[in-house]
């Protein structure tokens, strides 16, 4: 799945434009290294998204398509 969607339906940033908006100006890294909206996320996969001085890191739990805003927490875990 595509970093922006996976983003967004994860519901970490609530639109996918801002989630391509957020990718192009480098806010998104994945393992590391600055990471395009076209990045092919998978399982284990540590993203870390900035907002303003808030950086908030995550790993990569599960990747589904569609998921209810209940479900969307279980996609990924925060990571300290």
């Amino acid at each position: 799945m595509r970093l922006d969607k996976f983003l967004k339906v994860s519901r970490i940033i609530k639109r996918r434009t801002v989630a391509n908006d957020a990718c192009d100006n480098a806010h998104v890294t994945a393992n590391g290294r600055p990471a395009k909206a076209s990045y092919d996320v998978k399982i284990g996969d540590v993203l870390e998204i900035t907002f303003g001085e808030r950086t908030l890191k995550i790993r990569v739990v599960s990747v589904q398509e569609h998921v209810g805003k209940a479900g969307a927490a279980e996609l990924y875990e925060v990571v300290e």
